[in-house]
């Protein structure tokens, strides 16, 4: 009898075949949790054992096939219940049948593709999983086991640096530089801030990385801003001529690769937002995207070593190898004042 509860069941459980030597990572779960997942990266072999223990010994299992799947799927909260499933593999570990002891099923599935890395935020989920399954007439066992991929990647060919003139017509003029605009997540920002013209007085600047995450298409289209870091540049009122050095360490921020269009469901974005505050609390910004990226681990020097390194050949570069055009600084207390004189 499988009525009421009375007939017999088994507990599931995936174990890796390499487990006790692979690396861990953090990650985030949807309730802003973190907890430590296996780590894959995009080609690697996922093998490993499932095992089916029988709950109550001597009584047999009817089924109707074991299975094991490798899914890696993306959600969008606003869409629950559709999961998007860009891999999807399938390995069949018994035929329909009985089981009447416990027993341990072989798997393996060989280079596998993970195109994208493993991400949770506010809108979107993507994750990578194991799912055994032993199939029944009425209620399946199941059981899942999430891992975490990492996407790497290697040095840009093209990494510009990037200067920008921006202001306000007669009022304030100032040019920033970053000495590149593709930085791995370990990276030090290093860059210059230059007063060419003051004639409001700023009493605070600071720099904030903005994480822009982008979810849905056409007109559900969802974007969600996280201010991911705050830098105090400047305390105080500058003067003309005056030249602030930037210098911020990435390392201790949680941030992800840059993700453009991923399957086309969603993007994740960084940029760096330059704020000026003045003192009746006006506030004055200017964006620039960056592009962040994952390198692998190699033995790196310290990180005061990579600042001075970047800082120098900064310093000694007095060409830009980019230059955007002059553009207005935005301003939000501006936006407020024209919206009242047009009215």
């Amino acid at each position: 009898m499988s009525f009421f509860g009375f007939g017999q069941s088994a507990d599931i459980d995936i174990v890796l075949n390499d487990a006790e030597t692979r690396k861990k990572a953090e990650h985030k779960s949807e309730d802003g949790r973190k907890d430590k997942y296996f780590l894959f990266y995009d080609g690697e072999t996922v093998s490993g054992k499932v095992n089916v223990t029988l709950k109550y010994p001597g009584k047999r299992l009817e089924h109707n096939g074991i299975k094991i799947e490798f899914v890696g799927q993306i959600e969008l909260y606003y869409d629950r219940g559709n999961h998007h499933e860009f891999v999807s593999l399938v390995k069949d570990l018994a035929r329909p049948g009985e089981l009447t002891q416990s027993q341990t099923f072989d798997f393996e599935f060989t280079h596998v593709e993970k195109p994208y890395e493993s991400y949770t935020g506010q809108n979107v989920k993507l994750r990578y999983f194991l799912r055994a399954t032993v199939s029944r007439r009425l209620n399946d066992i199941s059981k899942e086991l999430d891992i975490v991929v990492h996407t790497l990647s290697t040095y840009p060919e093209l990494n510009s640096s990037i200067k920008m003139e921006v202001g306000i017509e007669d009022c304030l003029h100032i040019e920033f530089e970053y000495n590149k605009s593709k930085y791995h997540l370990k990276d030090v920002i290093v860059g210059k801030i230059y007063f060419l013209l003051v004639r409001i007085k700023i009493r605070h600047m600071e720099i904030d990385i903005i994480k822009r995450e982008t979810t849905g298409t056409g007109p559900n289209v969802y974007h969600e801003n996280d201010t991911i870091a705050k830098y105090e540049i400047m305390d105080g009122a500058p003067v003309r001529g005056e030249s602030i050095p930037i210098r911020l360490f990435l390392a201790g921020y949680e941030m992800t690769p840059t993700m453009r269009d991923i399957n086309k469901k969603f993007s994740v974005r960084y940029y760096l937002n330059l704020v000026l505050i003045d003192e009746e609390e006006r506030r004055y910004f200017k964006q620039q995207e960056i592009t962040l990226w994952r390198k692998g681990d190699i033995v790196r020097k310290s990180m005061s070593h990579q600042a001075a390194i970047a800082s120098q050949r900064f310093e000694g570069s007095s060409h830009p190898e980019k230059r955007a055009h002059t553009s207005p600084l935005c301003s939000e207390c501006m936006c407020r004042d024209s919206a009242k004189t047009s009215a």
